[in-house]
């Protein structure tokens, strides 16, 4: 077959497309991370695979990755809520920043040392691989049930969306030395830096604003909504680097704002991103897999083995350290967050930089890089899950929300049609439907029940397994979740297990639960509530944040904004 036709090269990319996306059947079974499958796919694929095709360009392997993650940071921030921002914005912000820049120099000096390069090189090297993913952390972890603990899971998912420009910067301002060590100095890197932040920033929360205008406002057929939110997006990122300001926080930014408001057609937008942001993330990484030579990438397996073990076992646990000491994480939190630091996207698409600018070192950078982001998924990918129940963060799964349609009705806008299966536990069974504690606008539209849709008049009382769809405002599906999470009891053997044997009422004074359960009083707690105690030793609680009173353990399970409302008692074994 000649590939060198329309017809040919249309038939490979589908093919290359078709066998990505059926591995992600198999892989999350096994505890593979989808990115490593999708890069193993590009390098089948490539001179050295199977597949033979050559491709060395570049220039255009850039232009596809920088689109693609553009794409992505996107979709991130369209999913990024802002009542994470409660506890994960700041640490995050300190992770994307002194995080990223810790991890650079301390891999640029073991670079540096063992590679024998200058500083500067060494320096490009830590730079380039600073940047974290959390996408596959977040992948796994949602194909196992489970969720992380919110202050974890929070910090990961913002330092993921804002440590890019960072590395970015790092990775340009190196290159740009390198190019004129006579004329490039700290004073002008620090111009740089201030320059992308600020206009980033801007122009990202400007052509937010303008973007929701427009989706609000403009009078458009339903499929033409997704297109304009995708290509406004792609709009704002590409005015953003034309003035030289990170493209990728702007468009990130914007993101969130879209996302933190009321838009037509809400829920289709986040769908077609969706399905857009995997398609962005799988031909990003066969494109930048078939970028690869395994056979020169032998030629970097002890160095890079090395390189890899300092970064992922010193420099990155060390930058956690630093960057969350004034926010007083748990040890637990500061090892699960320095372990995750997956290696993605990013470090390979940084690595082409050096091709485009044409140093001398350029295929050495690539090949290091890429082989590092390879043990990175595969190490650190695979245990992402296993550690997280070892120390303790991931946190039962109460979510019974099964699917959501937005829906435009005559005059009004934000409603949508969503679905909940009510679970075998639940406070719900034998209600009727007409006495939900549901919101006043909030109406029951149908009940399934064994597979048959019932009239109304044969919906009864509420039984276990019954999937129940509302028509409801977006502003309070938060409260609809909670209706439908509501348990009868906490006598599931994983809630158990989490949560404790019993619980107890945030309300409750602590010395009375001390003198119960035969318990040292802490010092200064006579009069306090244990809500009240659990806020003094943990600035913003979380559900399955712990404190260990005598010899029982207080685990928070539900929260209102940073009171503790209900607390598990976990008893000595």
């Amino acid at each position: 077959m000649d590939f060198d036709t329309s017809s040919g090269l249309i038939l490979l990319a589908a093919l290359l497309f078709l066998v990505s996306i059926l591995a992600t059947v198999i892989t999350p079974r096994l505890g593979i991370p989808l990115l490593f499958v999708f890069l193993v796919v590009g390098m089948l694929a490539g001179e050295d695979g199977p597949g033979r095709i050559q491709f060395h360009n570049y220039a255009l392997a850039n232009l596809a990755a920088t689109a693609a993650l553009a794409v992505v940071l996107f979709d991130g921030g369209l999913r990024t809520h802002l009542h994470s921002f409660r506890t994960g914005l700041r640490p995050a912000l300190s992770l994307a920043t002194v995080g990223v820049l810790v991890t650079a120099g301390i891999t640029a000096a073991f670079c540096t040392w063992l590679l024998g390069l200058s500083p500067a090189e060494g320096f490009l090297i830590g730079s380039i691989v600073a940047s974290t993913d959390a996408a596959a952390v977040f992948s796994l972890l949602g194909a196992g049930g489970t969720a992380l603990n919110e202050r974890v899971a929070s910090a990961l998912e913002i330092e993921s969306g804002t440590n890019d420009p960072m590395a970015i910067f790092l990775t340009l301002a190196t290159i740009a030395y390198l190019q004129a060590p006579d004329s490039f100095g700290i004073v002008d890197a620090l111009r740089m830096l201030a320059w992308q932040m600020i206009a980033g920033g801007a122009c990202g929360l400007a052509g937010g604003w303008l973007l929701m205008r427009a989706l609000n406002r403009l009078r458009l057929g339903d499929a033409m909504y997704p297109l304009l939110a995708l290509f406004g997006g792609l709009t704002i990122f590409g005015v953003t680097a034309l003035i030289d300001g990170s493209g990728f926080l702007a468009v990130y930014l914007a993101g969130i704002f879209l996302g933190n408001r009321s838009l037509r057609a809400a829920a289709s937008i986040r769908r077609f991103h969706d399905g857009i942001a995997w398609m962005a993330q799988i031909g990003m990484f066969v494109i930048l897999g078939l970028l690869a030579s395994p056979h020169q990438l032998v030629d970097v397996i002890v160095p890079g083995l090395l390189i890899s073990a300092v970064l992922i076992l010193v420099a990155r646990p060390t930058a956690v350290v630093l960057a969350l000491l004034p926010f007083r994480f748990p040890w637990r939190e500061q090892l699960y967050i320095s372990w995750v630091g997956l290696r993605g996207s990013v470090p390979i698409v940084l690595a082409t930089y050096p091709w485009l600018a044409g140093l001398e070192n350029a295929q050495l950078f690539f090949n290091v890089a890429f082989f590092i982001v390879l043990v990175s998924l595969l190490i650190q990918g695979t245990t992402v899950a296993p550690v997280a129940e070892w120390l303790g963060l991931r946190v039962p799964n109460r979510a019974v929300r099964v699917h959501r349609v937005d829906i435009d009705l005559p005059g009004q806008r934000g409603y949508e049609v969503v679905s909940y299966r009510v679970p075998p536990d639940s406070k719900l069974i034998g209600m009727r439907p007409k006495s939900l504690p549901i919101p006043d606008v909030s109406r029951v539209i149908c009940i399934a029940r064994n597979g048959k849709l019932l009239h109304y008049r044969e919906w009864g009382n509420l039984q276990a397994y019954d999937y129940v769809s509302l028509l409801a405002a977006q502003a309070q599906l938060d409260v609809l979740d909670r209706v439908f999470e509501s348990i009868s009891a906490p006598d599931e053997p994983v809630s158990r297990r989490f949560f404790g044997e019993f619980t107890i009422d945030g309300d409750a004074a602590v010395d009375v639960l001390c003198e119960s359960y035969g318990l040292p009083l802490p010092p200064n707690a006579a009069q306090m509530t244990v809500s009240q105690l659990m806020l003094k030793h943990l600035p913003h609680p979380v559900v399955g944040d712990r404190l260990r009173l005598g010899d029982i353990q207080l685990v928070i399970k539900t929260v209102d904004g940073d009171r503790a409302t209900k607390i598990g008692l976990r008893l000595p074994s």
